[in-house]
């Protein structure tokens, strides 16, 4: 009987224990096992892609691909399209490193803004991601139609 009771003490144990590595491992294997959201952006005769960051404003986004929009200049720094419908703002999140190729939603139209050259965080952005390479295609003035697609 005493036998019995060390062995499953220590078959509890062995299983509390793998429990808790499998618990505490979980999520960075989930991390490193996600896969990357990227779009293709199509306008004039530029193309550009974006790395998406995971929140849930982009995942609402995503939702919404492909999407066919007009860009046009706005300001000195960035280019802005009109979404058909707001997006979820759950990926609200402060941040200080403000870069060009930044890809945000202004929560206070409701739009995405390209930036391709600096600008300043004020609360009113939700970054969805990053474009990846130069940022010259957003340098071509003008309004264009544009094409947005989910790149699998």
């Amino acid at each position: 009987m005493v036998n019995a009771y060390k062995s499953l003490t220590t078959r509890r144990g062995f299983i509390a224990g793998a429990t808790a590595t499998l618990l505490a491992t979980g999520p960075a294997i989930a991390q490193s096992g996600t896969k990357q959201m990227r779009i293709r952006c199509s306008f004039s005769d530029q193309e550009f892609t974006c790395l998406l960051n995971d929140n849930a404003t982009t995942r609402d986004f995503v939702s919404m691909l492909p999407l066919d929009l007009t860009i046009s200049d706005f300001s000195t720094n960035e280019k802005i399209a009109d979404l058909p419908r707001r997006l979820d703002e759950g990926g609200l999140a402060d941040y200080n490193d403000e870069a060009p190729g930044d890809l945000c939603y202004f929560r206070g139209w409701g739009n995405l803004a390209f930036f391709y050259d600096s600008y300043q965080y004020r609360g009113d952005l939700i970054r969805l991601g990053k474009i990846e390479g130069p940022v010259d295609p957003l340098r071509v003035k003008g309004e264009f139609p544009l094409r947005i697609e989910f790149l699998p």
